[in-house]
Parts: structure tokens; C-alpha cells; sequence
């Protein structure tokens, strides 16, 4: 907030004085028509008073969180800050590295690591899932082009405010490699959704789940981000005007039939998802098995040839895929004994390389394989090449030059059913109240960077697939596949 000209109706802020102890913060920027939240954030920055604990007055009256009220603020005005600052940091208890030091792959992990998010007190699912959405390309370029405020009419909307407080942290995170504390992020996540400000006995944030958190995140985006190519001529028969449909959504095809009454007409349905679900049992191993096993359900239900109820058998195929396929591991059950949301530790592998060809509808394998068949002839000509000069190879090394992998006339979708893993959500603990959220994304190749809270760190890509399970260490609980490029010689 500081440094920016907040413009409102063409004119500039209002400038304020602030008394806060013995102190005087001189010329303060104030808009009122943004909630005092922001105000708070800002003043945060000048005397480092937590907002929580921030209680500024204005001629003897309280000023809320969330509404100016009747207060009217001009020019000058003096007003009264009251609250204690955090203390200040005490000496590092490890020798510090200095530049000098450092090895050359230390001293270039250093100098290029992305900014860390604090943890604001159990906020850790909130950056985990920041982190993972940041991994989006596509997406962080729909935020830049938001132009919408916190408030909607003067009061606040939640899904306008979440869109323009990611669209700010994720600026902000662009311009340092120091950790931030996502401090207005948080707030307007606890206005919107009030479940995430719970406090437990201590008077301290309670943990909350990630994915809970990832879905409304993710849904608040998908009423504000407009469609690429909204309205023109290549896309104009979608059905869609949001960016979120057109990148992380998917569309299923389902066929119900009563397993008990073969002469009953089968009936079929449409069903969009955000994500698919790899539900766990004893006999999944592996995340495609999971998958499938979602596909192919039994249901009972009332048929109205037998007049009673009976079994259903549901067969799902995917009619559309997404560029961007988000995957939720199902790990977490409630057990009334305990009260508690248990979690299945059960060791389920996952592959950096994902095909879901076969879990595709009969229409839809048909338009991918033209580009499917552009990926096999490009993968041939590597191993061709190597053959030739005894060298070693990955089918999976790039080329120059980057193949476009979204069709013209449905943008944002697969083309191939091709992926590969761009990040993964981890939880280390025994129930989603408790425990720990860490975020791992691919930086490039087989380069990845692990994102716990201020931390990041470089991991490899053998790291990430131990996040499959059986124990107490992080296990993946939300992954985020990316289309994989075609990238060809361009001299081919």
C-alpha cells in the first residue's frame, strides 16, 4: 500500500495525521471508500502494530475493521492510534552465511529464490495454497489485468476483495525475495469466509484445511476472472466466461444403469468439476487407480420400473479436460469417536508424467490424438538422434522452440491429455485440524522449490515423489498437473 497513489473516483486520498503514543506518523494516505482494514495494513507498516491489535479512534469513536460508520475523515485530520508494537527480532542463535561463504550452487540458490509467505499463526494452509496457485502462469496474468477493488457499492464483496487481495501479494511477491507477511490477504480471507478466523481456547487461529481453503479461493476467482477471448469470433461458441472454467475446469459425461432392471433406459448427465478426487481404499496403490475407481460408481436408488430401490451403476468419462487439472488425495475421514477428521496415511504413488487418455470419452480421445500423435513423432526423432550419437537422453528434455498447447477454439483446455506435475500441497500430521501445510512447485525441469511458510528451499524431483505416503513425513494431499508443451527443433 505504501508509495501508491490510491485513486478513487479520479482523485487522490485523503492525508492524514496519526498519534500513536508519544509518536506522530505525519501525511498518511487514507481512502475511505476501501475498508480500514487496508488503513490498518498500512499503518502496520509505519509502526509495526499488528491490525488485530491496532485500536484507532477518531474524536472519541472506535473505528471497526470492516466500515467507516458515520465517521467522516478530511484533509489533515488528527487521528489516535493505540496498540504495542511486536517486539523486535532477537539475535540469530546460527552463525550467519555470509556471500563469500556460500558454495557456487549455494550462493545461486540465494540469489534467485521466490518470495516466502510468514506465518501469521497456523496460516500455514493459506501460503501452502498460495504458493500452488502462484505456479499458474496463465493465472497470475488473468490477476494482473483485474482492475476491481475490495469493496463493491461501499461494502465489501468477498469474491472481489479475495481477487484484488491475490492480485496485490502475488505483485508484491514479484518485487523482493524477502518473506512477506500476507497480512491483508489474511484479513479479507477471514471476512469472507468467517470460518477460517476461528480461535481456538488460546485465542490463537485454529489450523484449517487446505483444500477447504484452495476450493474458495479458487471459486471466489472463478466469478471475477473474465474468459481469455471472451466474445470473439474463434471462441464464440463456449459457454463460458470465466477464466477459472476455461483453465481448471472439466466436464464429466455419465451413464446411469439399473444393474437389477436391464430393460430400463439408461439415463445420461453432465456434471462439471474443479477437481477430481483420488478417493483411497485398500486396494489403491497407485493415483490413476484411484481415479478410475472414481469413474465407475454403484448407487441405489428408487427405479420407477421395480418401484423400489435398486442398484445403479454409474460409468463416467471425462468430455473435457482442463490445462490446469487440480487432484485432491481423499485422506482425510471423520470419526465420531474421536470427533475428529482422521487421516489415511496409506502410501499412494503419484507420477510427474500423467496420461488420463483413457479416462476420456470415446469423442474426446479423437481430438486428442492429432496432438498426441505430434508428441510421439517429436519423442521418436529424440530417440532417433540419440541412437545416432550414443548419447544420453530424456524423452522429456526441451527444445527450442514451444509448441502452442491450447486449442483456438477452446482455450484453456488439454489437447493431448498429456501433463506434468507442477505442484503439490503437503500435510504432515495425523488430522486436518492439526499438523502442517507445506507447499513444493517445480522451478524448471527437474528443479523444485519447497515453500514452508518464510522458508524456501531447492528440492529435486526425487524429493517430491516421496510425498506419496506411509508415515508421518509430508504427505501429498492436493497436486496440480500443467499441460505439457510440445516443444519441436525449430529447424524441423
Amino acid at each position: 500500500m505504501q508509495g501508491r497513489e490510491a485513486r478513487v473516483d479520479n482523485r487522490i486520498a485523503d492525508v492524514v495525521n496519526v498519534k500513536w503514543g508519544k509518536e506522530k506518523l505525519s501525511d498518511v494516505e487514507l481512502n475511505t471508500d476501501e475498508p480500514p482494514l487496508v488503513f490498518k495494513a498500512q499503518l502496520f507498516a509505519l509502526c509495526g502494530v499488528q491490525p488485530e491489535r491496532q485500536k484507532l479512534m477518531f474524536k472519541g469513536s472506535v473505528i471497526k475493521d470492516d466500515d467507516w460508520g458515520m465517521i467522516k475523515v478530511k484533509d489533515g485530520v488528527m487521528l489516535l492510534l493505540m496498540g504495542t508494537a511486536d517486539a523486535l527480532p532477537s539475535a540469530p542463535q546460527d552463525r550467519p552465511m555470509f556471500m563469500e561463504d556460500m558454495s557456487e550452487q549455494q550462493l545461486a540458490s540465494a540469489l534467485d529464490m521466490p518470495a516466502g509467505l510468514t506465518n501469521l499463526g497456523n496460516t500455514c494452509y493459506m501460503n501452502a495454497t498460495v504458493q500452488c496457485l502462484r505456479a499458474v502462469p496463465e493465472l497470475r496474468e488473468a490477476l494482473k489485468k483485474y482492475s476491481g477493488g475490495f469493496t463493491v457499492g461501499g461494502t465489501i464483496a468477498p469474491a472481489d476483495s479475495i481477487t484484488a487481495a491475490l492480485r496485490d501479494l502475488y505483485t508484491a511477491m514479484n518485487d523482493t525475495s524477502a518473506a512477506i507477511p500476507p497480512i491483508i490477504f489474511l484479513q479479507v480471507l477471514h471476512m469472507a469466509f468467517p470460518r477460517f478466523a476461528e480461535k481456538g481456547e488460546g485465542g490463537g487461529y485454529v489450523q484449517q484445511d487446505a483444500n477447504e481453503c484452495w476450493v474458495e479461493i479458487v471459486r471466489s476467482l472463478q466469478q471475477k476472472l473474465t474468459a481469455v477471448g471472451a466474445g470473439t469470433e474463434e471462441v464464440q461458441g463456449s459457454t463460458t466466461s470465466s477464466f477459472i472454467d476455461q483453465y481448471f475446469g472439466g466436464e464429466f459425461e455419465s451413464e446411469m444403469k439399473c444393474t437389477e432392471a436391464p430393460e430400463e433406459e439408461a439415463t445420461k448427465s453432465r456434471e462439471k468439476f474443479l477437481q477430481l478426487s483420488c478417493f483411497i481404499d485398500q486396494d489403491v496403490k497407485y493415483m490413476h487407480t484411484g481415479l478410475k475407481n472414481r469413474l465407475e460408481e454403484s448407487i441405489t436408488k428408487n427405479s420407477p420400473t421395480l418401484g423400489r430401490d435398486a442398484v445403479y451403476s454409474k460409468s463416467s468419462k471425462l468430455r473435457r479436460i482442463p490445462g490446469y487439472l487440480t487432484i485432491q488425495f481423499v485422506r482425510f475421514c471423520y470419526k465420531e469417536a474421536k470427533a475428529v477428521n482422521a487421516k489415511l496415511l496409506r502410501d499412494v504413488k503419484f507420477p510427474m508424467a500423467l496420461d488420463v487418455f483413457d479416462l476420456c470419452s470415446p469423442e474426446l480421445q479423437q481430438k486428442l490424438i492429432p496432438m498426441r500423435d505430434r508428441f510421439k513423432e517429436e519423442d521418436d526423432k529424440r530417440i532417433e538422434e540419440a541412437q545416432k550419437h550414443l548419447c544420453n537422453f530424456s524423452i522429456h528434455e526441451h527444445f527450442k522452440c514451444k509448441y502452442h498447447h491450447y486449442p483456438v477454439s477452446d482455450p484453456g483446455s488439454n489437447n493431448s491429455g498429456f501433463y506434468e506435475l507442477s505442484a503439490v500441497l503437503t500435510h504432515k500430521g495425523r488430522s486436518s485440524s492439526s499438523g502442517h501445510y507445506v507447499a513444493w512447485v517445480r522451478k524448471k525441469g527437474d528443479n523444485w522449490l519447497m515453500f514452508d511458510d518464510d522458508k524456501v528451499m531447492p528440492v529435486s524431483g526425487e524429493d517430491v515423489l516421496k510425498l506419496s505416503g506411509g508415515g508421518d513425513w509430508h504427505v501429498a494431499y492436493v497436486l496440480l498437473y500443467a499441460p505439457r508443451v510440445l516443444e519441436v527443433d525449430p529447424e524441423s
